[in-house]
């Protein structure tokens, strides 16, 4: 396809094992750059929350530039010409930060785009308009149908663009300052999909050159976006315990992984897992998940999660019942799952009656997502394959 060829000329294959660059951040001997060989590219990472800067020092760490932009400027407030990283990787990471967009975008050769998901839809249509032919977008990570809204926006332009779409950042960060970040663990194997779907390989690839690490492309959006189980997850933990949440109490995500909340979270995973196969997905249960992104050893949830606690230490639980990322579990996980099931006739009751559940106790709907766009769920498989047609190509 025309519009994958600029692709296709700037990914080459990705040789597993090689050292990084000399005076790029080291990494740690456990997670070893997997390129040394792809040309060195020019990548606009837009968003600055953690994820951003983060994948920036771990591009950067490969040899490449890197262009950094916030779409409010508090973000990137506070960074000067380098970005100092700790955790598996340490050093610093020299980044250029941008004030425009477009400044950022100018000679980028692939742009990623990492801001949080009640901010995607406003942050893409503003980014559409400046958006190049043939420059793939990634979506780190993708929520809902996001990309195909990015795609429809697109296709008003009549401009082509493969775009991607990641389950979960190839990295787990936390901002620890204005001009330093922490990355916790690197996480090979993400999932990767695409729009058109055919382009998800040659995005994999690309990533991986990006990155350093393997990425697994998947048959189409769906296996992407379905692929993470932390709706299901926080989604348990919420239900559970709500009074401590509301109270602002401190609180551990791993402690309250009961057995009680673990049988709440299987069920709602089976559920997820249901409405995969009826797309053609087969995913990783929860439990298989838990244990290739946490590193830990298979078994019982409950048991996982003391594991976990002794790996990686407490993980504070939310404060408040106004955390944005609670209330993002259900409108872009769950609420977006019953979407994808009804017009398959296919219940979910366990999901159901937690969307009912959540939005009764917040006092507010929760299922209204801003990234579908308008789009026809019934004509969603077509679109899947091959996106929106532009003015030059028939539709089906």
């Amino acid at each position: 396809m025309k519009h994958l060829r600029h692709l296709r000329e700037l990914v080459r294959p990705v040789a597993a094992g090689r050292p990084a660059r000399q005076g790029a951040p080291h990494v740690h001997p456990e997670h070893p750059p997997a390129r040394e060989t792809a040309p060195l590219m020019h990548l606009a990472v837009l968003g600055a929350g953690a994820v951003g800067p983060a994948c920036a020092a771990l591009a950067v760490s490969q040899g490449h530039s890197v262009a950094l932009w916030s779409p409010r400027g508090g973000g990137t407030h506070g960074i000067g010409a380098t970005l100092a990283v700790e955790g598996v990787m340490a050093g610093t990471a020299r980044v250029v930060v941008s004030v425009e967009a477009a400044r950022a975008l100018r000679g980028a050769e692939a742009v990623l785009v990492a801001v949080p998901p009640h901010a995607l839809a406003p942050v893409l249509r503003r980014l559409a308009p400046m958006l190049a032919e043939g420059v793939p977008i990634l979506l780190v990570p993708s929520h809902s149908l996001a990309p195909l809204l990015l795609d429809r926006l697109l296709a008003h332009q009549g401009v082509r663009a493969p775009i991607g779409a990641l389950a979960m950042p190839p990295v787990a960060a936390q901002r620890l300052g204005p001009d330093r970040v922490r990355i916790i663990a690197l996480r090979p194997g993400v999932e990767v999909a695409a729009v058109p779907a055919g382009a998800a390989p040659a995005l994999a690839r690309l990533c991986a050159a990006l990155f350093g690490l393997a990425f697994q492309p998947v048959p189409d959006l769906l296996a992407a976006i379905m692929a993470s189980p932390e709706p299901v997850m926080q989604a348990a933990l919420a239900l559970g315990n709500v009074t401590r949440i509301e109270a602002a109490e401190a609180w551990d995500l791993h402690a309250q992984m009961t057995p009680a909340i673990c049988r709440l979270m299987d069920g709602l995973d089976a559920e997820r897992l249901a409405l995969a196969a009826q797309h053609g997905h087969r995913l990783r249960p929860l439990a298989e998940w838990l244990a290739h992104a946490g590193d830990v050893a298979p078994g019982k949830l409950s048991d996982m999660a003391r594991a976990l606690a002794l790996v990686r230490g407490p993980m504070p639980g939310p404060q408040g019942l106004d955390t944005a990322h609670l209330a993002e579990s259900v409108t872009y996980g769950l609420a977006f799952w019953l979407r994808l099931a009804a017009p398959r006739g296919l219940a979910l009751p366990l999901t159901t009656a937690a969307v009912a559940v959540l939005e009764a106790m917040w006092g507010r709907g929760l299922s209204g997502d801003d990234l579908l766009g308008g789009t026809d769920l019934a004509g969603l498989p077509a679109l899947l394959r091959k996106g929106y047609p532009r003015t030059t190509e028939p539709s089906d």
